[in-house]
């Protein structure tokens, strides 16, 4: 099994953890976690782009003048296209851009970018993250010891003094280990893992 040292806030190496090397060295599958990138940002599109085609503009009811004798083009509608106020050809219409991935395929790629991130030596384990108050700056210190800015914090669960401190920090997230995603570890440069969040991330991916 691979190994990572665990750390105190104070970048002091308290202890060493053995990591499933089925969730954070395994083998790195690019194209999984390509598919799952898009499969994200494919779900948050909204899709709501849509205007109105000759048949949905009012009126037109009408044919503008006769077939022939006038010396004009044959016109059937005012609302076709190339008039004004004629509906729109080929324009958009309300659509859902999200398509289907298997759940193995989730799993694995989730896998591949936990894994990304510990062979690249981007992974920092804590043993705990606990703050005495709500503070921006003190969360900020505990990021400077690392010499860490682009990262993803992932806590076991819900802790509002680490939620609220790291919320107005550019560059800075903070998860729950059930929140963590393909596409925030792969967006940003370093992952921050309290040992607690291992052990759930292990469980649910092992």
């Amino acid at each position: 099994m691979a190994k990572i040292a665990v750390y105190d806030t104070n970048n002091k190496q308290v202890s060493e953890r053995e990591l499933a090397d089925s969730v954070f060295n395994a083998d790195v599958r690019g194209y999984l976690i390509h598919d799952m990138v898009r499969y994200q940002l494919a779900a948050r599109r909204q899709g709501t782009a849509q205007v109105k085609n000759r048949s949905a503009v009012a009126g037109g009811g009408k044919k503008p003048y006769k077939q022939k004798g006038t010396g004009n083009a044959r016109q059937g509608t005012v609302r076709a296209p190339h008039f004004v106020g004629g509906g729109v050809a080929f324009g958009p219409s309300t659509r859902d851009y999200s398509f289907k991935l298997n759940r193995k395929v989730k799993l694995a790629a989730l896998k591949s970018a936990l894994s990304v991130r510990f062979k690249e030596e981007r992974m920092t384990v804590l043993n705990a993250l606990d703050l005495e108050k709500i503070s921006t700056k003190g969360f900020n210190e505990v990021l400077g010891r690392f010499d860490v800015s682009n990262v993803l914090v992932v806590i076991e669960e819900a802790d509002s003094k680490v939620e609220l401190s790291a919320r107005n920090l550019p560059f800075v997230k903070v998860l729950r280990a059930e929140g963590v995603n393909v596409y925030d570890v792969m967006k940003y440069k370093n992952l921050i893992l309290t040992e607690g969040a291992v052990s759930r991330l292990e469980g649910a991916l092992g």
